[in-house]
C-alpha cells in the first residue's frame, strides 16, 4: 500500500537519526523548557577508561524549585561520544550532547538528585566536560534567578488566551491567517501515472468544497513532478499534467483558501542523489523551479510555493554536507522564483529544514540561510509525527506520557524560539501520527485525543500555523465524512480552545469479582470539571461520582447499575464536561483476563486463538530463553503495533506477522507477553522452525 511506501521512506529520512538516537538512549525524548531550574550542580565521574571507550556517571543536583522533566546540556571538550545510556536519553550534535530525563526521574524536588550513566568512545585524549545547563541554566553549584514558568501540558493561561495578533501585512500575519490548515495527501503526489494510482479518487471542487466547509483556511497541494517531465537539458513537464495541477490550485483559490505547492517525492526519487551528482539534480532541480514559477507567476499572492518535501541526500558525508546542499537548492529556489517576476516577486515562500526535522541543528541550519538571504517574504517548515516510539506504538510507547509530550513541547519551544521569536513564521507542513500509515486504531484512541489536544493547544500559543496530513485516512474524499468524527471534533476544538482529557477512556471491571469504586486522573488543561452524563441523562455528583481536586471516583452502586449485566466488553458511555472543549467520553468495560489456545501455522499466516473476554490488546514484548530481545528491531523487546503483531477481535485471534518471524531465530522458544489495556499480561510461547510454527501457552 502507498501508506506503507510513504512511511518506509519517512523512516529512512527523517527518522533515520531518531532511530540511532533511540539505539543508544532506549528513547528518543526532547525535553521541554518547562520548569527551568534556577540552580544546580553537576557531579561527572570516569568510572573506567580502556583504549578508546570509557565509562561515566553523572549525578546533577536541582538548588532550585522543583523541576517536572529535565534536561542536561554540555559540550565534550575532546570531541567524545556517547555510544549507549542509561537512566537518561541522551542524544549529540556533533560535540553538544543532551541528557534527557527518563519516567522514573523526571521529577527533582530542591535539593534533589537524578544519577545515569553511559558508555563512550574517545580518541586522543578523554577530557571530562566542566560546564554543563540544567534546562538551559548554568550549573555553577549556586542558585540564580528564579526561572519562567513552564510552558506544558498544565493549567497555564486561561483555556481561551489568544496569541496577540501580527501586523498586517506581514508574512506573519498572512501565516496565522492560514490556520487550520490541510493536505491533499496521495493524490497528486501519487508516483504513479496519474493522480489516482495510489488509490484516492479523481479531485474535484466538491472534495475542495467540503475541505472548506470543514473550517480549513489554507490547503497544501503536494505535487510530485519527476514521471511527469521530460529529459535534459530543459526537462520540460507535461503540459497536461501542469494544466490539471493549476486547475486544483485554481478550485482551491477560488473557495478562499490559501495554497501551498510544492516538488514532492521528487525529493527522494531524484533530488537525493545530489551528493553524487550534483550538475544533473541542480540543473532539473532549477529547470522545474524555472517552468513552475513562470506557470504561477500572476497568480494571485495566496498561492505559496514550497522548495521541496523532507529534503533527504542518499550518499552524503554527514548532515553538514546535506545542510550545505539543501541551503543550494532553497537558495537557488528562492532567486528563480523571484527573478521571475509578477506576483512572484514578493510572493510567500516556503523552506524545509533537512528532512523537515525540528532538531536544534536542523532549525540552526535553516535560520543560517534566512538570514543569509534577508528575504521577509519566506516561511520556515518542519513537519511533525510525535514521539517516534509513541508514534508507531513500539517500544512500550503506546501511551502519550510525559516523555512523548515533552518531544511534543519540546519542538514547539524550539521552533518559536528560533524563528517566531525572530518575526520568522513558520508552518508544521505535515503532522500526524506515523500508525496511521496502517490505520488510525495504531495508537488506542484516548492517547492520541490527548496527543491532538496538546498539540493545538501548543501550535496556538507558540503562533505556529499546522497542515494536518490527510492521505485518505481521516476525510472521505467522496463521502466528506471523517472516519474518526471524535478525533475530528478534538482537532477543531484546539483551534481555538483548550479541552480536558483524563489518564484514560477506559474504565475496567473484572466480571469475576465484585464491582468497586474506581478513580480516574482528570488532565483539567486549565479547564474546570462541571458534571458527567450519561447521553443526555446527568449523573449526580456525591450518589453517582466524587470529585477532589483531579480526582473523579466512580462509585461501586453507578458502576453496578451502568454495567447491567455485565457482559464483556463496553457495558456504558459517559462524558466528563468541562468549562471549555470537548467532553471526554470513558467507557466503562467489563473484562476478564484473555485467554490464549495452542495453535499451529506458517510464518506467512500464524494466528494465535483469543477470547479476548472484552480486553483490548496494547503491546507485545518478545524474548528468548536467555533473556535477549527477539523480533524485527531487537534493541527493544516491545514490538511494533500492526507491523509485527496485531489484534482481530471479531476474528478471535491474534496475528504475528511475517515480518515478526522474518527475524526469529529458527529453533529457538520466543517468549511472548501480552500487555493489555486492563492491565492484564497474559504470556504464550512459539517456536518457528523452517516456515512452520508452533504456539502453546506453558
Amino acid at each position: 500500500m502507498q501508506g506503507s511506501l510513504r512511511r518506509n521512506r519517512w523512516r529512512a529520512g527523517l527518522l533515520a537519526g531518531a532511530a540511532a538516537t533511540l539505539v543508544a538512549g532506549l528513547g528518543v525524548a526532547t525535553a521541554t523548557e518547562a520548569s527551568a531550574a534556577a540552580g544546580c550542580r553537576v557531579g561527572y565521574a570516569t568510572a573506567g577508561q580502556w583504549p578508546g571507550g570509557f565509562t561515566a556517571n553523572i549525578t546533577v543536583t536541582n538548588l532550585g524549585d522543583r523541576i517536572d522533566g529535565w534536561r542536561l546540556g554540555w559540550v565534550f571538550p575532546s570531541g567524545q561520544t556517547v555510544s549507549q545510556a542509561w537512566n537518561a536519553t541522551v542524544s549529540a550534535s556533533g560535540a553538544q550532547v543532551t541528557a534527557v530525563n527518563v519516567a522514573h526521574n523526571a521529577v527533582l524536588a530542591t535539593n534533589g538528585s537524578a544519577s545515569f550513566g553511559f558508555n563512550g568512545t574517545w580518541t586522543g585524549s578523554n577530557t571530562a566536560p566542566t560546564a554543563f545547563t540544567l534546562n538551559g541554566v548554568a550549573c555553577t553549584g549556586g542558585v540564580g534567578e528564579p526561572s519562567p514558568s513552564p510552558s506544558g501540558s498544565g493549567p497555564g493561561p486561561s483555556p481561551s488566551t489568544s496569541p496577540s495578533t501580527p501586523p498586517a501585512g506581514t508574512a506573519m500575519a498572512a501565516v496565522a491567517a492560514m490556520q487550520p490548515g490541510w493536505n491533499l495527501g496521495n493524490s497528486l503526489d501519487a508516483t504513479g501515472a496519474d493522480e489516482t494510482s495510489w488509490g484516492n479518487p479523481r479531485i474535484t471542487e466538491a472534495l475542495l468544497d467540503g475541505v472548506r466547509a470543514q473550517g480549513f483556511k489554507s490547503i497544501r497541494i503536494p505535487v510530485t513532478w519527476g514521471q511527469h517531465q521530460g529529459g535534459a537539458p530543459n526537462y520540460p513537464i507535461d503540459a497536461a499534467y501542469l494544466n490539471r495541477v493549476k486547475e486544483v490550485v485554481g478550485w482551491a483559490l477560488a473557495d478562499g483558501f490559501y495554497v501551498m505547492v510544492n516538488i514532492h517525492h521528487d525529493s527522494w526519487q531524484w533530488i537525493n542523489t545530489m551528493p553524487t551528482d550534483r550538475t544533473n539534480v541542480l540543473n532539473r532541480y532549477n529547470a522545474t523551479w524555472t517552468q513552475l514559477a513562470a506557470a504561477f507567476r500572476d497568480s494571485p499572492a495566496k498561492l505559496v510555493l514550497e522548495s521541496v518535501n523532507e529534503p533527504q541526500f542518499t550518499g552524503s558525508s554527514g548532515d553538514a554536507q546535506s545542510a550545505t546542499l539543501l541551503n543550494e537548492l532553497n537558495t537557488s529556489f528562492r532567486t528563480i522564483v523571484r527573478n521571475s517576476g509578477g506576483g512572484n516577486a514578493t510572493r510567500l515562500l516556503v523552506l524545509p529544514t533537512l528532512h523537515t526535522n525540528a532538531d536544534q541543528a536542523r532549525l540552526d541550519e535553516l535560520a543560517a540561510t534566512f538570514t543569509a538571504v534577508n528575504d521577509p517574504n519566506l516561511i520556515a517548515t518542519v513537519h511533525y509525527y510525535g514521539y517516534w516510539p509513541f508514534s508507531v506504538n513500539i517500544a512500550g510507547g503506546y501511551r502519550f506520557d510525559a516523555t512523548a509530550q515533552q518531544d511534543l513541547t519540546g519542538m514547539f519551544d524550539r521552533i518559536a524560539t528560533t524563528f517566531v521569536a525572530r518575526g520568522i513564521p513558520v508552518i508544521i507542513g505535515e503532522y500526524g501520527l506515523l500508525g496511521f500509515d496502517r490505520h488510525t486504531g495504531t495508537i488506542e484512541q484516548g492517547e492520541k485525543l490527548k496527543f491532538f489536544e496538546l498539540f493545538g493547544y501548543h501550535a496556538r500559543t507558540k503562533k505556529v500555523t499546522t497542515m494536518l496530513w490527510d492521505n485518505g485516512q481521516h476525510l472521505g474524499r467522496t463521502s466528506l465524512q471523517w472516519q474518526d468524527p471524535e478525533l475530528f471534533a478534538q482537532l477543531k476544538s484546539s483551534w481555538t480552545t483548550r479541552s480536558g482529557t483524563a489518564a484514560s477512556d477506559l474504565v475496567f471491571s473484572a466480571r469475576s469479582t465484585a464491582i468497586t469504586s474506581k478513580t480516574l486522573t482528570l488532565n483539567l488543561n486549565g479547564t474546570t470539571f462541571t458534571g458527567l452524563r450519561q447521553g443526555s441523562t446527568e449523573l449526580v455528583r456525591g450518589t453517582d461520582y466524587t470529585i477532589a481536586g483531579d480526582q473523579l471516583t466512580l462509585t461501586a452502586a453507578a458502576l453496578t447499575r451502568l454495567s447491567g449485566s455485565r457482559a464483556y466488553g463496553v457495558n456504558a458511555t459517559l462524558h466528563a464536561q468541562f468549562s471549555q472543549g470537548v467532553p471526554w467520553r470513558i467507557n466503562l468495560v467489563t473484562y476478564d483476563t484473555p485467554v490464549l489456545q495452542a495453535a499451529t501455522g506458517t510464518t506467512s499466516a500464524y494466528t494465535i486463538p483469543t477470547t479476548f473476554r472484552g480486553d483490548q490488546l496494547a503491546t507485545m514484548e518478545a524474548t528468548y530463553a536467555d533473556g535477549s530481545n527477539a523480533g524485527p528491531q531487537n534493541w527493544t523487546p516491545f514490538k511494533e503495533f500492526d507491523y509485527t503483531f496485531a489484534p482481530n477481535y471479531t476474528g478471535n485471534v491474534i496475528q504475528l506477522k511475517p515480518e515478526f518471524f522474518a527475524d526469529v531465530t529458527d529453533g529457538s522458544r520466543v517468549t511472548l507477553k501480552f500487555h493489555f489495556w486492563s492491565g492484564a499480561v497474559v504470556t504464550y510461547y512459539v517456536t518457528k522452525s523452517g516456515t512452520t510454527v508452533t504456539g502453546t501457552v506453558g
